[in-house]
């Protein structure tokens, strides 16, 4: 008998160790998409404009459209207000000082206010990043993503390792060489 299970255990050893880490990252990604699309059909999301690309499972809700006609490219400098969620509504992140008070997130060490970048040329997640392309100055949208946009398999303060993250964008201002003009 002890044999057995020894045997049993080693064989499943074999065979998963068999699951190349890009399997492995397609079965996580195929996992996030179903999480993403029930979360999606259990809490819809009001938009006034929809984004979803099912290669990238990326989905983006818009609460507000500016038609400003004004979006980010390289090196521009994106102001931006915003609150992170796990799929469970969990705030691991804001940029709002009231929002993480509310969810005894506040850091009395952090500056709070609109997250200032250079687009692309700054480390912020790949998700937020699409997000924000996607995005014109003025709007405001809901971006959900799976966990490989975000932190991935590394687990992040307040955020566990292989989550969907969730992100209410409000872009607030961009500012282009163009302005300094």
């Amino acid at each position: 008998m002890k044999y057995l299970n020894f045997g049993i255990l080693a064989l499943s050893l074999f065979l998963s160790s068999c699951i190349s880490d890009s399997e492995n990252t397609q079965i996580i990604f195929e996992r996030d998409l179903q999480r993403i699309e029930e979360f999606v059909r259990e809490n819809p999301i009001p938009s006034v404009k929809e984004f979803s690309d099912p290669g990238l499972g990326i989905r983006i809700f818009w609460q507000e459209v500016s038609n400003s006609g004004r979006k980010a490219f390289l090196g521009d400098t994106v102001v931006v207000d915003y609150v992170g969620k796990l799929l469970n509504g969990n705030v691991f992140d804001t940029s709002i000082e009231s929002v993480a008070r509310e969810n005894n997130i506040f850091n009395p060490n952090r500056p709070y206010g609109p997250f200032r970048f250079a687009f692309g040329l700054e480390p912020v997640i790949q998700g937020f990043l699409f997000g924000i392309s996607q995005m014109e100055e003025g709007d405001k949208a809901t971006v959900i993503m799976p966990s490989l946009y975000g932190y991935g398999r590394d687990a992040a303060q307040g955020i566990p390792s292989i989550s969907v993250l969730m992100f209410e964008l409000d872009y607030i201002k961009l500012k282009t060489p163009e302005d300094e003009e």
